[in-house]
């Protein structure tokens, strides 16, 4: 019998009552949408109810026949380590593996800012005002305040994503949440502390010193840890489930060695390694696995959270047990201060942040509607849980802190949490603007006159009764006539909206073209992540700043970042080539992506967004397109010309994958229709896997080997012998610039001259303009006159120049004869006469 005991409890009764959580996880979601409640105030009143009712049929006197039941539940482990190892890991992983962290790198600071300074606000600000209203030191009150200061966002997110609010605006509130716990709990590691040594009144400014050594360090563990998780999983690219199983034990190790070997913070160790996974996993894994690895982590976070707040909520009672009437005076204390501290943040920091462009404007209703979402839950009682199971804490502050803590996530649950909606309905946001109702009603005429066109073939294809064909399409054309005229009663929508409108369409169709292509691996996991972060951008420009929004996010996915520039100087100056290959190679497929999308939009255009904007409309998104084709062309050009061959080694690649697929999906056909048997089918689709494994390897790129055939290509510099040309290209550097970039300014000293390799340039000087393109000069003049520059010039599209200077031009000139006649050349051009710096031939 000893096998089916476990901790002195029946193991049979153990998972019947754990199984039995399960129901209520499956129940509880179908039933919050039904209520219209958030799901985690569902899962915490459920818990509650579980653990009131064993605890009154324990102590009853009406009936012993559930005492075993209410033993197994009231007897579950359920300690604060468990919370904290097991379940926190699990949330902070999957957290991490879902974000787009390229979006979320775009508004790092709003998050960082928010998260952090949130959490010492709060805790400062909870911490100070129990100070002043009870008698508990310092420090108990401090660690009261990180313990309160975690917020739960999952309520307001889902609210802000089912009535369509900015994707920014909820990216921020996910990643500040994210970084909002790893935050709190690390403050709450250093007043634990504190409390455990018997120190009432800390060094505020010494504790918060601390702060960073815990961030720093679980950062480095945890990134650590992920690069050598994701270096050991792409040894196992053909073993899927060997990738998810090392997946599923490197948070709970990057958390372990975190806490109890480098005595820095486990939280930041499972973000760190969360996002290690997130930016380097997907080109390193096969994509079917990544989505395998990602499925999975969300149904165990899924299990987690539901099974915290449940088991949490257990305890819930047990932790009220010894509340006073002055204990619920330092709630209201507790609960005042919180949302006083968030008040702050969201109507003072976010406003601040908005006003130096470092955050997205946040509409007042949208403000409000997070400080009431910001509710505490699991994580909260966890950390409230742990205090009260410390034999080192003074009995007296583990009663406080379990009933504040207690009392405070109460509150938020069950007002806060059970009045959100409603709240959410008063500010507005649950309704469609007049433009988003006017256009609803046009698209529902558009697509109710292309089923009827559909339909209507459909029943001929089919030769149904005429008599049933006759009465249904009656009735479809009332409804249709119905369609059609409130459109018309809607048809004052401005032009400038519906170009609003049509830009958010054909950036989302681009988003969706993305996922398709992806599914059919035409484009890798790798660049998707690239492509998606860019289509993100253009409906985020196009929804908060219209044309010009769009059009900057455009020109923004095609520019040279600022790794980019940092990869050009580490080439530059200390040889470094491998960055900078790995970036160029990066380019040179992203481009090749955007463009095998870009030009799948014109159909979308005119087959969708002309019927329901009109012609004008569609007329103006061609000519758009047409512009961020041509500028995406134009910066693949440039790389074609700086790296001959390689452009066509990546479209190699890309027709052996299109190849592929279009394999497996002749292969899948003919074992659907039977023709060939599972044995078979699985023989081909291994011999197709090995194949696709070696496709999806991309060519290595040798970035100081195209730069010399890049300068030996080059026309100027024709003729030269091999000694010569190989101390040109020691001596040419390479300087990549954006479209709008000022190269050179007016009256500034001249010391270098400039070289077109792709790209073109513009010349500004006395009200006239020059345009130079691939295979000219400029900056030359101003050196051989010995004057000041007399001219602006910029780029008017990605360029590529090489970078010489005066000594070396000035020798190169007396060489070269094919250089002289350029420079006399663009000196009759300008209208200087070349006999006044060059001798006569």
């Amino acid at each position: 019998m000893y096998f089916w005991y476990f901790g002195g409890m029946d193991i049979i009764l153990i998972t019947t009552v754990i199984a039995s959580l399960f129901l209520v996880i499956g129940a509880a979601e179908p039933f919050a949408a039904r209520v219209r409640l958030p799901y985690s105030v569902i899962l915490a009143a459920l818990g509650i109810l579980i653990g009131a009712g064993a605890t009154f049929f324990l102590r009853t006197e009406l009936t012993d026949a559930l005492n075993p039941v209410a033993e197994a539940i009231l007897g579950l482990p359920i300690k604060s380590n468990v919370f904290l190892y097991v379940f926190l890991p699990t949330l902070l992983f999957q957290a991490t593996l879902g974000m787009n962290l390229r979006r979320m790198l775009d508004d790092w600071v709003p998050i960082l800012v928010l998260a952090v300074v949130a959490v010492v606000v709060a805790t400062v600000s909870v911490g100070y005002a129990l100070s002043w209203a009870s008698t508990l030191p310092l420090a108990a009150c401090l660690l009261i305040g990180s313990i309160v200061s975690t917020t739960d966002p999952s309520a307001v997110v889902s609210i802000f994503r089912s009535i369509s609010a900015p994707r920014r605006l909820a990216r921020i509130i996910e990643g500040e949440s994210l970084l909002n716990d790893a935050a709190a709990i690390a403050l709450f590691g250093l007043f634990m502390g504190f409390v455990m040594l018997g120190l009432p009144d800390p060094d505020l400014g010494d504790a918060l010193a601390r702060f960073p050594i815990l961030v720093a360090g679980g950062a480095v563990t945890g990134w650590l840890t992920g690069r050598i998780a994701v270096w050991v999983m792409a040894l196992f690219s053909r073993h899927e489930l060997a990738q998810i199983s090392i997946s599923v034990a490197v948070p709970y190790l990057a958390y372990i060695v975190a806490e109890q070997s480098v005595g820095a913070s486990g939280v930041i160790a499972v973000v760190a390694v969360g996002l290690t996974l997130n930016l380097m996993a997907p080109g390193r894994l096969p994509p079917q696995s990544w989505t395998n690895l990602r499925e999975l982590w969300d149904v165990l976070a899924h299990w987690a959270g539901a099974l915290i707040f449940i088991l949490a909520a257990l305890l819930i009672p047990r932790l009220l047990e010894e509340a006073r009437l002055g204990d619920f005076l330092l709630v209201g204390v507790v609960t005042l201060a919180a949302i006083i501290a968030r008040t702050a943040i969201l109507f003072v920091l976010m406003p601040l942040l908005t006003a130096v462009k470092l955050s997205p404007p946040v509409e007042r209703p949208y403000r409000v509607a997070i400080l009431w979402g910001g509710l505490r839950g699991a994580v909260t009682l966890a950390l409230a849980l742990a205090v009260t199971e410390s034999v080192r804490v003074p009995s007296d502050i583990q009663r406080v802190v379990g009933i504040l803590a207690t009392g405070f996530v109460l509150f938020t649950l069950l007002v806060q949490g059970a009045t959100l909606r409603w709240i959410i309905g008063r500010l507005g946001l649950d309704r469609l603007s007049p433009i988003d109702e006017a256009l609803s009603r046009q698209v529902v005429a558009v697509a109710l006159q292309t089923v009827r066109e559909d339909v209507a073939r459909t029943t001929e294809n089919y030769d149904l009764n005429r008599d049933t064909v006759r009465s249904e399409a009656k009735r479809f054309g009332e409804r249709l006539e119905l369609a059609v005229k409130m459109a018309e009663e809607s048809a004052d929508i401005l032009d400038r909206d519906r170009i609003v409108l049509g830009l958010i369409a054909l950036a989302g169709h681009e988003r969706d073209t993305i996922l398709a292509r992806v599914r059919e691996r035409t484009i890798s996991a790798r660049m998707a992540e690239f492509v998606l972060s860019d289509a993100d951008r253009l409906i985020e420009g196009a929804r908060t700043q219209g044309r010009s929004g769009y059009q900057r996010a455009a020109r923004q996915s095609v520019v040279y970042g600022r790794a980019f520039r940092a990869a050009v100087l580490l080439h530059g100056r200390l040889g470094l080539s491998a960055p900078l290959a790995r970036m160029t190679a990066d380019r040179f497929e992203l481009l090749l992506s955007k463009r095998l999308i870009l030009r799948d939009l014109g159909a979308f255009i005119d087959g969708r967004i002309r019927r329901i904007h009109g012609r004008r409309v569609a007329d103006l998104l061609h000519e758009l397109l047409s512009r961020r084709i041509e500028s995406v062309e134009t910066a693949l050009e440039g790389l074609r010309l700086q790296y001959p061959g390689y452009a066509e080694e990546l479209e190699r690649r890309f027709i052996r994958r299109t190849t592929l697929r279009m394999e497996e999906r002749e292969y899948v056909a003919m074992r659907e229709d039977g023709l060939i048997g599972a044995e078979v089918y699985t023989t081909l689709m291994q011999e197709l896997g090995l194949r696709r494994v070696a496709a999806e390897e991309r060519p290595r790129l040798d970035v100081a080997i195209q730069r010399s055939v890049l300068v030996q290509q080059f026309p100027l510099f024709a003729g030269f012998d091999d000694g010569v040309m190989k101390r040109l290209i020691r001596a040419l550097t390479t300087r990549y610039v954006d479209a709008g970039e000022v190269i050179i300014r007016k009256d500034s000293v001249a010391k270098r001259v400039f070289f077109i390799a792709s790209g073109a340039v513009e010349l500004e000087s006395a009200g006239q303009t020059w345009r130079l393109g691939r295979g000219e000069m400029f900056g030359q003049m101003a050196i051989l006159t010995n004057k000041a520059r007399r001219a602006d010039v910029r780029a008017i599209a990605p360029t590529t120049l090489l970078v010489l200077d005066e000594d070396r031009f000035r020798r190169l000139l007396e060489r070269s004869q094919v250089l002289r006649e350029a420079v006399r050349a663009a000196a009759e051009k300008r209208g200087i006469n070349p006999a006044e710096f060059l001798p006569s031939e």
